[in-house]
């Protein structure tokens, strides 16, 4: 099976479907668009996927060695381990901690030092978090953030304050990582910069990256396939190429009529 399947995934939120028989999938190691006009529902579908909604009906299932898990009603933490990552629309850091204590806040949850050796500040311990501390600056070094490490995070400027929650998010070791818009806010030169950046970081980590993202260039740019919202359903799904040429998606998000 795919790396992650949805099936007539639904959230109505009282008489209204915020998403509605929504099915998606991912396989491993790809970057895929998620495209449609304001209040498409692009990121209630994201809060489906990683746990901060429940569905009303539908099937979220992933594949996790060899073995398909159901994530409807998981919570967020447990889907985090689980192996699902994201930032979000509007920046949601620990703005008084610095930026190296954000990517080691999300660290934390993997570590293998043991609660008897943190407890008792055991040399495992110790050495556990030494490696936490370097695998942290390495990620940060992706952004140009190593040199940064001691700036509380309210500090950082807006575009590495983006930045920093997509490290923050990789250091949580995942197999998806969903991006809601992470060049929203961005001159021209930063998104350029974090296009490549995320290329990089789906190649390198090999991992399948999701990035809702209303600059049409950048997500054409990228993206091997694309998915496309509108009030809660989906209405095409294809590459770039055919994404541009379908009607329907033209009539409703890239302008002009059928």
């Amino acid at each position: 099976m795919s790396l992650l399947q949805v099936e007539k995934l639904t959230k109505n939120f009282g008489g209204l479907a915020a998403v509605s028989m929504v099915d998606f999938k991912l396989e491993s190691n790809e970057l895929v668009g998620l495209i449609g006009p304001n209040g498409a529902g692009k990121t209630t579908l994201f809060n489906l996927l990683t746990g901060v909604y429940v569905p009303t009906s539908g099937e979220i299932v992933m594949e996790i060695d060899g073995k398909k898990e159901r994530l409807n009603g998981v919570k967020p933490y447990v889907i985090t381990k689980k192996g699902l990552a994201r930032t979000f629309q509007n920046i949601r850091l620990f703005k008084e901690l610095t930026v190296l204590d954000n990517v080691l806040i999300a660290m934390h949850q993997n570590s293998k030092a043991g609660v008897l050796a943190s407890i008792f500040r055991l040399p495992k311990y110790y050495r556990s978090e030494e490696g936490m501390r370097q695998e942290a600056l390495s990620l940060l070094s992706i952004f140009d953030l190593d040199n940064k490490q001691q700036e509380l995070a309210k500090n950082l400027p807006y575009g590495d304050q983006r930045c920093l929650e997509i490290v923050r998010a990789l250091a949580t070791k995942p197999k998806i990582l969903f991006l809601d818009e992470p060049a929203a806010g961005m001159n021209p030169q930063e998104t350029a910069d974090l296009t490549k950046q995320i290329r990089k970081i789906q190649q390198d980590f090999k991992i399948t990256v999701v990035l809702i993202e209303h600059d049409m260039s950048l997500v054409m740019d990228i993206c091997e396939r694309i998915y496309v919202l509108e009030y809660g359903r989906m209405i095409a799904h294809g590459t770039p190429g055919e994404i541009k040429q379908n009607p329907k998606v033209i009539k409703a998000y890239l302008g002009g009529e059928e």
